[in-house]
């Protein structure tokens, strides 16, 4: 079998070790490697590629959002799961903005790290439950709350949120198709109608939409042990 193999990214050595405790003995798994900041980050992913990079968002030298965006140039194919102690929105947009598929709160990282790191394996997008809990409306930006306006009054059909479900969980339209046994054709049909209803430009506000809405599938064991 193929080991999955992680990276760990931190430029404090008891988090790398915290972290790599967590993940090491999970079956199937492999820590290949681990770098002490964001450019120690890319670096190694060139080297070793992983197909995991977990990276904290505040390293010296690169921050991760950067390193995010270096890495996914040079290894597309990687997948980053962000860590970050900070809760703000703004922070959140430009995570996803940046192409991360996971973004998790370190406080949740004890309870939730081998539920974030087995959805991004299974090829879904994964947002700290601390996060999807929260009412985001009332701090979004005037143009978002214009995007929600103008989503109230284009409703999705019952198809269409199944789309933005698959889609925000990091989904091809190839592979949304084989899932819902329809053409790829009539998936990106759907999914060019989705984008022009809500006013939307990026998957990353496909996602937003899909925590705000509830749409995304958090690991139910992962979301109860972490509200304990």
């Amino acid at each position: 079998m193929k080991l999955f193999r992680i990276l760990i990214a931190d430029d404090h050595e008891i988090v790398r070790r915290g972290l790599r405790v967590l993940l090491q003995n999970h079956e199937g798994w492999e820590i290949c490697g681990e770098a002490v900041d964001g450019s120690d980050a890319v670096d190694k992913v060139v080297q070793l590629k992983p197909d995991l990079a977990i990276l904290d968002i505040r390293m010296p030298k690169l921050n991760g959002l950067e390193a995010t965006r270096q890495i996914l140039q040079l290894e597309p194919r990687t997948i980053i799961l962000v860590l970050t102690i900070d809760e703000s929105e703004q922070v959140f947009r430009e995570v996803l903005k940046a192409g991360a598929k996971g973004f998790l709160h370190k406080s949740d990282a004890a309870m939730s790290l081998k539920a974030a790191v087995e959805a991004l394996q299974r090829g879904q997008t994964f947002v700290t439950s601390q996060f999807v809990d929260r009412p985001l409306e009332g701090r979004l930006k005037e143009r978002d709350t214009a995007v929600i306006a103008e989503a109230g009054r284009n409703r999705l059909t019952p198809r269409e949120l199944e789309i933005v479900q698959h889609l925000a969980e990091g989904k091809t339209s190839k592979q949304v198709s084989a899932l819902l046994g329809i053409s790829v054709k009539t998936t990106e049909t759907h999914r060019s109608n989705i984008m022009r209803k809500l006013n939307f430009h990026s998957v990353s506000q496909l996602v937003m939409y899909a925590v705000r809405n509830n749409l995304l599938r958090i690991p139910q064991e992962s979301f109860e042990q972490t509200r304990e």
